[in-house]
């Protein structure tokens, strides 16, 4: 597994020193608002594991909890069986019902019982070879490999990198928390003012050369384009700059591109670390996001040409052969045919993008009137409004002092589910939220149908009342 000697992009080396716990910001509060920094204490401080790489350590284990994303979901769900009112804005959903095309797919695939190949059916790795080459990024389909959705793909880079990563900061819940648990350190990196998804190049270089000193190495650094929890987009000179530091200073870039396809019109320049650095660039996507098929599990890595890509390839597949042994095969028919794109499934994701820059855009209007500071969002169904404005009044009026404290605050009080800053890497005196809004399209299929469908959606009397309820939230808020 190690390559080490072998002057190529990206080596993997056979060890990372652990001389101490993995970064562990400050608890976050009420565990059922913000679990996830219990998960930053693998292994458990104190504790040293008995090898040096990941894949052979032994850590004192603790229990992980559960992501705080899903977490806040489930809250939100009780509360709802419960007949209590909710505005759900915590979890990141994209609140569509699946296209019935997908639906037949689905259904006429489920004699497909057989494990299949590790890497996933030749159908779906040339069809998602075709995908990224039609965004300019060429693409063969042995570089290409299938996981139980994107987020088990990036578990299994992860582990098979063998060194820490640099994560933005503020970043997705996962990164941090997989890296903890195959024994690596997260080291968050600020993204540059006005931008997401990306750590600052400058920062980056310089959190590199200070692991190097501590005794640790950063192997690798993830960017999410565009981004969660920001809602915003790295600048295409910014990710030429990272894609710079990454060359000078031997890192694997992982680009985690799963909102790619809900750029919103008209679309900022959108760029790729492939564009600069293709030799060290792997990239993720899944179809949980721009066709809402969470539920379903589908996602692939394209691998980068090359021995990198050649040992990444090695590495993940015999890490997807011990842990999910293959994508579930029905899954990967279906998504062979969502990743060919015909042109139903096509002007499906134009019609979401539209509807998530519509509700998305009306939410953060309701913000930035109340004297909430939100930036604009640029993809995606998420905002990352910052409460700071109100400090003094938040304290003050009702003794709330951390995002923990404000987003328990707005669940407990109001029924609005809402995260922290402090779940995606934050300082806890942080007062910034993610909301997302991808669950306000309706309770229903018929309802989210026509959503979907409207010319404005913001009228339709189920999404009006929705944004009225964030108005009313916000205006007894600031009382």
């Amino acid at each position: 597994m190690s390559m080490a000697g072998t002057a190529v992009p990206g080596s993997l080396p056979a060890a990372h020193p652990s001389n101490g716990p993995a970064h562990t910001p400050a608890p976050a509060g009420p565990a059922a608002i913000s679990p996830l920094p219990a998960a930053y204490l693998w292994p458990v401080p104190g504790t040293r594991p008995s090898h040096s790489h990941p894949l052979t350590s032994r850590p004192a284990h603790r229990a992980v909890p559960v992501s705080a994303t899903l977490a806040a979901n489930e809250i939100m769900a009780r509360k709802q069986r419960a007949g209590e009112p909710v505005l759900p804005l915590a979890f990141g959903e994209a609140g569509l019902p699946a296209h019935p095309l997908l639906q037949a797919g689905l259904a006429g695939a489920t004699g497909g019982n057989a494990y299949g190949p590790v890497a996933g059916l030749p159908a779906l790795r040339e069809a998602a070879a075709g995908y990224w080459a039609r965004r300019g990024m060429p693409t063969s389909a042995d570089a290409v490999v299938s996981g139980p959705g994107s987020k088990s793909l990036l578990f299994g880079l992860l582990l098979a990198s063998g060194a820490d990563v640099a994560v933005p900061g503020p970043s997705w819940v996962s990164y941090a928390a997989q890296a903890a648990m195959v024994g690596a350190r997260p080291h968050f990196v600020p993204t540059p003012a006005g931008e997401g998804g990306i750590c600052d190049p400058p920062q980056l270089a310089r959190a590199v050369i200070d692991a190097r000193a501590a005794g640790r190495r950063i192997g690798s650094v993830i960017v999410t384009l565009p981004d969660n929890p920001t809602g915003r987009l790295a600048r295409p000179a910014t990710v030429q700059a990272l894609a710079e530091v990454a060359a000078e200073h031997d890192l694997v870039i992982i680009s985690d591109e799963i909102y790619r396809d809900l750029v919103f019109d008209p679309a900022p320049a959108m760029a790729s670390p492939v564009d600069f650095a293709p030799e060290r660039t792997v990239v993720t996507t899944a179809l949980s996001k721009s066709l809402a098929l969470g539920g379903w599990r589908a996602g692939v890595a394209r691998l980068p040409d090359g021995p990198l890509g050649a040992t990444l390839h090695g590495l993940l597949l015999g890490i997807g052969s011990e842990i999910w042994s293959a994508t579930a095969g029905p899954i990967q028919q279906a998504a062979a045919l969502a990743f060919n794109e015909p042109p139903e499934l096509a002007e499906r994701v134009s019609h979401s993008r539209a509807l998530h820059a519509a509700v998305s855009r009306a939410v953060a209007a309701r913000f930035a009137a109340a004297g909430v500071s939100v930036p604009e969002p640029q993809a995606a169904f998420y905002l990352y409004p910052d409460f700071a404005p109100w400090r003094e009044h938040l304290a003050g009026r009702h003794g709330v002092t951390t995002g923990a404290g404000l987003a328990a605050h707005l669940l407990n009080q109001y029924g609005m589910g809402v995260l922290p800053a402090s779940v995606f890497g934050e300082e806890e005196s942080v007062l910034r939220m993610r909301v997302a809004t991808g669950l306000l399209y309706g309770d229903t299929d018929a309802q989210r149908e026509a959503a979907l469908s409207a010319a404005d959606p913001i009228s339709l009397p189920w999404i009006a009342s929705g944004l009225a309820r964030i108005e009313e939230v916000l205006a007894d808020l600031a009382r």
